[in-house]
């Protein structure tokens, strides 16, 4: 049974040391955050994608698809999407890339969505490779999705030129588009064993960040309560305050609880892990109560199969009785049309 540690309260109270330079006041942060409509969305990647390089590629970006997959969340009044990015891509074609970027924010404004960018991420392979992207496992959750800068890079390159370079063009490309909503620099800082080796990265990427001075916020999000240091320097640097939690109703609300203590707005940027007992259902409405943005995982069943658990896979590849994540097949039928009408009615988007 998990624990909040006496650390971890006084963390989340706001009574950490650790200079916040440059961070947005309370009152932008709060008159921002009240200029937006309620948050609501996924994170999304086309169902065509298995993984962020083959998202952004040349040879395998589908705008197509990305087109008709935002028409699914438009339909049910999402008006956020949390998209990666990978520097990779950026690194073959810079300015290809930031081309697609902007092709796909295009089409999401198209639909009424605007997004939230992520720049780095500790999660899952440590070694991307750019071009052709393997072929999913069956019945793996995320079975191609890549770390970046992957590992040891996000160790060794924590001072890179190239990374700076790479952060500080993309934003300052969009920095004062008003299709970006925020700016997520950094997902999950210490997963995959890393813990504070990240911090350096963490920093920099801060760093690098506020020295464009962009017009959205600078957030990154806190998911791993034990992380005390990691956890103090993402929650006393980010102008808005974004976590995980994929635990039961019980667990979160303690969290937002503890969280709503700093006294800034508040997104979940991830959320729902139906077999956690973690739904639409006992969650979505919990987060509307508190006008907490709320952006479960995933929107359509596709190459990432997100709707395989993490640590339940079915090597047959059959759909699993309950789905972990994702809300959509690939043709736009609802896994549970249940789940459609509360997401309507919390977004306030017709039902009939």
């Amino acid at each position: 049974m998990k624990k909040l540690t006496l650390f971890m309260i006084c963390l989340l109270a706001g009574l950490s040391t650790i200079h916040a330079q440059q961070r947005w006041s309370k009152e932008k942060a709060d008159a921002w955050y009240a200029a937006q409509d309620w948050i609501t969305g996924a994170n999304f990647i086309p169902s065509t994608a298995i993984n962020q390089l083959e998202m952004w590629q040349e040879d395998t970006f589908d705008p197509e698809t990305i087109d008709r997959e935002l028409g699914y969340a438009e339909d049910i009044g999402f008006n956020t999407m949390r998209v990666y990015l990978h520097s990779l891509a950026y690194k073959a074609d810079p300015e290809g890339f930031k081309k697609r970027v902007n092709t796909y924010l295009g089409l999401a404004d198209k639909h009424n969505i605007k997004t939230i960018l992520v720049i780095f991420d500790d999660v899952w392979d440590p070694n991307p490779e750019i071009g052709k992207q393997r072929a999913p496992k069956p019945g793996v959750h995320n079975s191609g999705w890549m770390q970046d800068p992957g590992y040891p890079a996000s160790k060794d390159m924590a001072n890179s030129p190239e990374l700076k370079k790479y952060v500080q063009d993309i934003i300052e490309t969009f920095k004062n588009d008003d299709r970006v909503l925020l700016w997520d620099l950094y997902n999950e800082p210490g997963n995959s064993g890393k813990k504070t080796e990240s911090m350096p990265l963490l920093k920099n990427v801060f760093a690098w960040a506020r020295e464009v001075k962009p017009s959205q916020p600078l957030s990154a999000g806190l998911w791993d309560w034990s992380f005390t240091e990691l956890n103090a320097f993402q929650a006393q640097n980010s102008d808005i305050i974004t976590y995980h939690d994929y635990e039961s109703p019980d667990w979160h609300r303690r969290v937002i609880q503890l969280l709503k203590s700093h006294d800034r707005p508040m997104i979940c940027t991830e959320y729902m892990a139906r077999t956690r007992n973690n739904r639409f259902s006992n969650t979505l409405p919990m987060l509307a109560e508190y006008n907490i943005g709320a952006i479960n995982w995933g929107l359509v069943n596709g190459k990432t199969n997100t709707i395989y658990a993490w640590d339940t896979p079915i090597e047959s590849g059959e759909e699993p009785v309950e789905w972990f994540h994702d809300v959509f097949r690939k043709d736009g039928t609802p896994y549970r049309q249940d789940e459609i009408n509360l997401i309507k009615k919390l977004n306030k988007k017709n039902t009939k």
